[in-house]
């Protein structure tokens, strides 16, 4: 017989830890290890909790445009407003501009609750616009979480201003912590008013780092790391990397993968330097895992994103529309306020009867079972409510007789733009399907018949029985069915699945 349970709050996952060795467990977990004052920091904040980004939204203020480090996978002079990538910008503020667009977005989107400075230069190479804004934004806004992004060059020398604005969370992008594996990430920095070439400005870089990272977690400041993985230059290094921060203190690692398409002009997108497959990114986070708590919901936001992560409503909050807002800033921090009791009051609800509900299935032989993975298509709320054909991205679950885990997300071109207009180009699906290669099961809320039947070709179950319910239930759900109707017998690629099918 099997039993379907869930992994209360303040229980462990079997390996006997807050995280299994292939990363955390359900969101309910995730912050049940953590001190009271540690979760009190991370559990509205949507990059630190991967419970916090269905519900939460953040945005970044463009107000850094100078860096002191050049990247061989960074141009901040190409810009589509369609594009989700770090240093992308279409608009630069000054602090008192920065100010005005977060309190019209606090009050328009009342689930926002995190603002950060990430770019598109390096905040800390432009200290006095990130401190003035950071400022402000502690005296009008001091509900809003305040983190910077940086990449740690500068970063020991304004630690202390840091603390001092109320700055709970830093991301630092450590990449490598071999000069000789730097020398091929960075051509140079600016160090002491000169560029410092090859591995000698690397060395420089990684010790700042290091230090930057040791002074903040003395002082009781989470950081998460970000590394992009770079194929042939970085991949197997990172596990390395992974190691070294987890004991110097950081909170989170972030392994993302490298983004080098060659329009967009960088030294790696011209040079060829292919990015990971999605296979080779989650087997590197699983290896880095065993030394870390993994964060595998980054979306590789703009240096303007506004909304939930996976979403971008950043053109709604230009600065001539910012300019024209009539807001009621008062009544809007009153109303901003109830949406995040109602907010905290569901995810309470939730944590209570997944205690009755979810993710372990007990009593299955699991030596005659493996794990499957499954795409789902959510607009947020932590609940399967989008249609595939309106999906421009789906979140990866893993499910196994032991848990269901969050794993990654992958992004795709919208299929359906609404009218007629739906599947008139069928290179999109196609290219859907392709993306979507590995999983065996499709969870949307409802989906047409050409994808459906190009899905089941492709070896992939489209399944849309369990609309509007909690991802992870419904995850379990699945699983359980796949169990009961002998799917899980035997490992059975794609290939495999479609002969069967067939």
């Amino acid at each position: 017989m099997i039993e379907l349970k869930v992994l209360g709050q303040g229980e462990n996952t079997p390996s006997g830890g807050g995280c299994s060795s292939g990363g955390c467990g359900s969101t309910n977990d995730q912050l049940s290890h953590l001190p009271e004052a540690i979760r009190q920091k991370v559990f509205n904040h949507p990059c630190y909790s991967e419970e916090a980004h269905h519900h939460f939204a953040r945005m970044h203020v463009a107000v850094a445009p100078a860096c002191n480090i050049q990247c061989h996978y960074c141009n901040r002079k190409y810009d589509c407003a369609n594009e989700s990538r770090p240093g992308v910008v279409s608009e630069l503020l000054n602090p008192d501009q920065a100010v005005k667009k977060v309190m019209a977005v606090a009050a328009e989107i009342p689930q926002m609750s995190v603002l950060g400075i990430a770019g598109p230069g390096d905040p800390l190479a432009n200290p006095e616009r990130t401190f003035d804004t950071f400022r402000q934004l502690t005296e009008k806004a001091p509900d809003i979480k305040l983190c910077v992004s940086t990449n740690g060059l500068a970063l020991p020398a304004v630690v202390d201003e840091l603390c001092q604005h109320n700055i709970d969370h830093v991301t630092i992008t450590i990449n490598c912590v071999d000069p000789e594996v730097g020398a091929k990430i960075y051509p140079w920095v600016f160090w002491n008013n000169r560029r410092v070439k090859g591995r000698k400005g690397a060395k420089i870089l990684i010790e700042q780092q290091q230090k930057g990272l040791e002074m903040l977690v003395e002082r009781g400041v989470l950081v998460k790391v970000n590394s992009v993985m770079i194929p042939g230059v970085n991949d197997e290094h990172l596990k390395e990397v992974s190691r070294i921060v987890k004991e110097k203190g950081a909170f989170l690692h972030n392994v993302m993968p490298l983004i080098a398409e060659a329009e967009h002009g960088t030294f790696y997108g011209v040079m060829g330097q292919r990015g990971p497959t999605n296979d080779e990114l989650m087997a590197l986070q699983d290896e880095c895992a065993g030394d870390m708590n993994m964060m595998r919901h980054c979306r590789q936001c703009r240096a303007d994103a506004v909304g939930l992560l996976g979403e971008d409503r950043g053109e709604e909050f230009s600065m001539d529309k910012v300019e024209m807002m009539d807001i009621d800033y008062e009544a809007a921090m009153v109303k901003r306020k109830a949406v995040h009791e109602a907010i905290e009051a569901d995810l309470e609800a939730r944590r209570k009867q997944s205690n009755e509900a979810l993710v372990t299935l007990k009593n299955m032989n699991t030596t005659e079972t493996r794990p499957v993975l499954m795409a789902v298509a959510t607009a947020g709320g932590g609940v399967i409510n989008q249609h595939f054909g309106h999906a421009t991205e789906f979140l990866i679950y893993e499910a196994s007789a032991t848990d269901v885990r969050f794993v990654s997300h992958r992004k795709v071109e919208l299929y359906c733009s609404g009218g007629d207009t739906c599947g008139d180009a069928e290179t999109t699906l196609e290219k859907i399907v392709h993306t979507l290669e590995g999983c065996e099961v499709v969870l949307c809320s409802k989906i047409g018949f050409e994808p459906w039947g190009m899905l089941e070709e492709a070896g992939i179950q489209p399944n849309g029985e369990h609309a509007m319910e909690p991802i992870e239930e419904a995850v379990a759900a699945v699983y359980l069915d796949m169990a009961r109707n002998g799917q899980l017998d035997e490992p059975k690629s794609q290939a495999e699945a479609r002969e069967l099918r067939a």
